[in-house]
C-alpha cells in the first residue's frame, strides 16, 4: 500500500548527498529511493523527537502540498507548524512577535525550506528533512529519503511519522489506533472539494 502512493520515486536528477540512499533509476529516468532507509529513518526521526518537547518541535512547509499533512502531524502530535514562507529571523531574532527556540525542526523540503534550515543551523538546532534525490542536504542532521513533491506521498512521509512519534509517547500500541487515517493527511485538489 505504501508503494502506491510514489514515496520512493524522486526525480530525474540526483545529488552526491542522496545517493546513498537510492537504489537504482526507473525506464523512465527517474531514481527510485530506498524505502527500507525511509521507514528505518522515520523510526530513527520519531525516537529523537520522542526524546524532546514535542511543543518546541517545529514543522515547516512552504510547499502547498505539504501544508495538509504537516497540520494533521502537529494536531496530532502537538508540534508546531509554521507554514506557507518562513519569516526569516523567527529562530534567530527574539525581537520577532513569532519568535521560537526549536528544539527540533523538521522541514517538507530542505530547498523549498531553505531559510528554516539555515536558520536552525546558526541556532544550533537539529533539522530533519524530507529529502528527495535531487535535494541538497549538506545542513540536514537527518534525512528522510521520500518524494517530496507528490501529494500520496508527503501525506504517507507525515502519517508514518506522526504514527511512530503517538507509539514513542505511548499514545497509541498499534496501527489500528490512529484515529486519522492516511487519507485525511492528503492536499486535497480544488476540483475534491464540496
Amino acid at each position: 500500500m505504501i508503494l502506491s502512493t510514489g514515496i520512493r520515486v524522486g526525480t530525474p536528477v540526483k545529488t552526491k548527498y542522496m545517493t546513498p540512499f537510492i537504489v537504482r533509476a526507473n525506464p523512465e529516468g527517474l531514481y527510485i529511493l530506498d524505502i527500507s532507509k525511509t521507514l528505518s529513518r522515520i523510526d530513527v526521526a520519531a525516537k529523537f523527537i520522542g526524546r524532546s518537547a514535542i511543543s518546541k518541535v517545529a514543522v515547516t512547509s512552504a510547499r502547498e502540498y505539504g501544508k495538509t499533512p504537516v497540520e494533521k502531524f502537529c494536531e496530532l502530535t502537538g508540534a508546531t507548524r509554521m507554514l506557507g514562507r518562513f519569516m526569516p529571523g523567527t529562530f534567530t531574532n527574539p525581537s520577532l512577535p513569532k519568535y521560537m527556540e526549536p528544539e527540533i525542526v523538521i522541514v517538507t523540503d530542505p530547498q523549498a525550506d531553505h531559510q528554516a534550515v539555515l536558520e536552525a543551523t546558526r541556532a544550533g538546532v537539529p533539522v530533519i528533512g524530507i529529502s528527495n534525490s535531487d535535494n541538497v542536504t549538506s545542513k540536514v542532521d537527518l534525512i528522510i529519503p521520500a518524494n517530496n513533491r507528490g501529494r500520496k506521498a508527503l501525506a504517507t512521509v507525515y502519517w508514518l511519522l506522526a504514527r511512530e512519534v503517538l507509539k514513542k509517547q505511548g499514545t497509541i500500541q498499534r496501527d489500528s489506533e490512529m484515529k486519522m487515517p492516511i487519507e485525511e493527511f492528503e492536499t486535497k485538489l480544488v476540483e475534491e472539494i464540496p
